[in-house]
């Protein structure tokens, strides 16, 4: 259903050292990059959803909307929502919501938020995480 995602920057090249390190530990390849914008995806899969950051196509400054998010989900891996929300802050992100279950979103749903250096903001999930006991 997706085909790409795209979120503005006004640096691209901070965007690109908060972005490159948390898509590679998703496994996900840098595909396209120029000087206007770059994305992550599966390189030479064209059916599987890009993720791009970059200028706005009409040279205005990047502005963050209110309510709108990115997720990235996970099969079953909280410890790599942490590893993936403690690795956004270290890179320049903010906290959003720091890693736990909601349960207000379901039985397993575990997840952690974020917001990238020019304000967009992310979310790390799974669905179906296994409770602490």
């Amino acid at each position: 259903m997706i085909g790409y995602t795209m979120v503005g920057t006004n640096d691209l090249e901070k965007a690109i050292r908060f972005y490159d390190p948390l898509m590679a530990e998703m496994g996900l390849d840098g595909c396209y990059r120029d000087d206007l914008s770059t994305s992550w995806g599966r390189k030479g899969d064209d059916r599987f959803p890009l993720f791009f950051v970059g200028y706005p196509f009409d040279r205005e400054p990047a502005t963050v909307g209110n309510g709108v998010m990115t997720a990235f989900r996970f099969d079953n891996n909280a410890a790599l929502v942490d590893w993936l929300y403690a690795m956004a802050l270290k890179n320049g992100g903010s906290d959003e919501g720091p890693p736990g279950f909601r349960p207000q979103y379901g039985e397993g749903f575990y997840g952690a938020y974020v917001r990238d250096p020019d304000g967009n903001k992310l979310a790390f999930v799974c669905y179906d995480a296994e409770p602490i006991t």
